[in-house]
């Protein structure tokens, strides 16, 4: 689970900010946006199917 701790004199809006940030960063909401609603399996194939297949080089 994702935390931000509030500095004394910080602003709500501040922390919100870093908040929204730590998660997305995180990859929480991508995974909540998948989670929303039941993808079939044939569905989940051809999603896998078309995203860019990532290579490391190095």
């Amino acid at each position: 689970m994702s935390r931000v701790d509030i500095a004394p004199g910080e602003s709500l809006e501040k922390a919100l900010r870093r908040f929204k940030k730590k998660i997305e960063r995180d990859g929480l909401l991508k995974l909540l946006k998948a989670r929303k609603h039941y993808e079939k399996p044939s569905e989940k194939r051809r999603r896998k199917q078309r995203s860019p297949k990532t290579t490391n080089r190095y």
